[in-house]
């Protein structure tokens, strides 16, 4: 008599075989939609794009999304089932890249390599997602509870999707996230929160050559608060804090009546989050007579690894059984949509997604032969999830 674990091994076998005879199909839907283009920042872009992922994800799955637009930007729910929800898959199909950065011909597939503009962040993982769960579909597994949420704003820090991510994950088991993977196919446990402040500061103008002394000077009160907010990271907590865009002034010959600072905040638990908030609501103007007006806050909250650690352990078990590739995991310093379930207490694993580099640098790529095992690693842990 054959052991049940042998039995699961064969299947998960089966799984990338399966997903290797899909591969022509899927690569030619990444081309499409690679060729596509979808920056955050062009709605229309986003709009064509949002329509082709539903004719894409239509196909594989059977079913059409629900098409939620807010401020205009298309987001896509597959809700498979009527039962409660149990596992949220994430992706997003907005990218960075200005349409025609990458010239006439943004595709490329050369000696197993794909390179595009969104290729590995992160295009291929939505149709990892989709394989994946078509996959399951075929084998008849249950997949009622299982939503599929594709959003349309992962790039700016999800402005219109934030509150839609945390309702559908609410009551689910796992979040399973399809952003790119982390060096040699890591799976990311931990990921740091994010804010973002705009300090303003307004002072007063003067000719700079006939009355200077009447005027007070935006731009030495700005250089002011560099030094000051440079001062509010922690190296030792992993906290940075990171003056980036600064504008002072409008002519050569005037005192500067405004300037303006933009900070990246970046850090690994609540506390030190809320730590640096208030610290923002205490910076004061040092120049007499100049007033600064602070803008922004947290944006996600930050993955801890105590979210990620039960569902890492079960996937490298589940890997370790089904004999494919180990599974090793990273902390990282960038954000995504698996902050959001995280913050509400859903168990949560990312960088599900293709492996490769370059997310969003000019030699962006994926493997094409990681693309099968990846998709089988992501069905058994839905099923495993759908099933316990």
């Amino acid at each position: 008599m054959r052991r049940a674990d042998e039995k699961d091994d064969d299947h998960v076998t089966e799984l990338v075989s399966r997903a290797e005879q899909a591969l022509d199909e899927l690569i030619k839907d990444i081309e499409a939609l690679v060729r596509l283009e979808s920056p955050s920042s062009d709605l229309d872009a986003l709009r064509r794009s949002a329509d082709l992922v539903t004719e894409i994800g239509t196909r594989y799955l059977g079913v059409g999304p629900e098409r939620i637009e807010i401020d205009g930007r298309p987001h896509l729910a597959w809700r498979l089932g009527d039962g409660p929800r149990r596992v949220i898959v994430l992706a997003h199909h907005d990218t960075v890249w200005p349409v025609g950065s990458w010239g006439d011909d943004p595709w490329s597939l050369v000696d197993g390599v794909i390179r595009g503009p969104g290729c590995f962040d992160m295009i291929t993982g939505i149709l990892q997602a989709m394989l994946g769960i078509r996959l399951l579909v075929e084998d008849g597994v249950d997949v009622d509870g299982l939503t599929l949420l594709v959003t349309a704003d992962e790039e700016i820090g999800s402005p219109t999707s934030r509150a839609l991510i945390e309702s559908e994950a609410q009551g689910c088991t796992a979040a399973f996230v399809l952003e790119a993977s982390g060096p040699g196919g890591a799976l990311k446990t931990e990921r740091k929160g994010t804010s973002n402040y705009f300090v303003n500061v307004v002072g007063r103008a003067a000719h700079a050559g006939l009355e200077p002394e009447k005027g007070v000077n935006a731009g030495v009160e700005l250089a002011h608060q560099v030094l000051a907010i440079n001062t509010l990271g922690d190296p030792d907590l992993g906290t940075t804090v990171t003056p980036t865009v600064l504008s002072a002034g409008t002519t050569t010959n005037t005192v500067p009546a405004k300037a303006r600072i933009s900070v990246d905040v970046r850090v690994r638990t609540i506390d030190e989050q809320q730590r640096v908030d208030e610290d923002f609501g205490r910076l004061h103007a040092v120049l007499p007579g100049a007033v600064l007006e602070v803008e922004g806050g947290p944006n996600r909250p930050p993955l801890q690894a105590s979210a990620s650690q039960d569902l890492f352990a079960r996937a490298q078990e589940l890997a370790a059984a089904a004999g494919l590739d180990a599974l090793e995991s990273i902390a990282v310093g960038g954000a995504s949509d698996g902050n959001f379930t995280a913050g509400v207490g859903i168990p949560t694993l990312d960088g599900l997604g293709a492996v490769g580099g370059g997310a969003h640098a000019d030699d962006e790529h994926v493997i094409v032969d990681r693309i099968p095992g990846r998709t089988a690693l992501l069905a058994i842990l839905i099923k495993d999830q759908l099933s316990a």
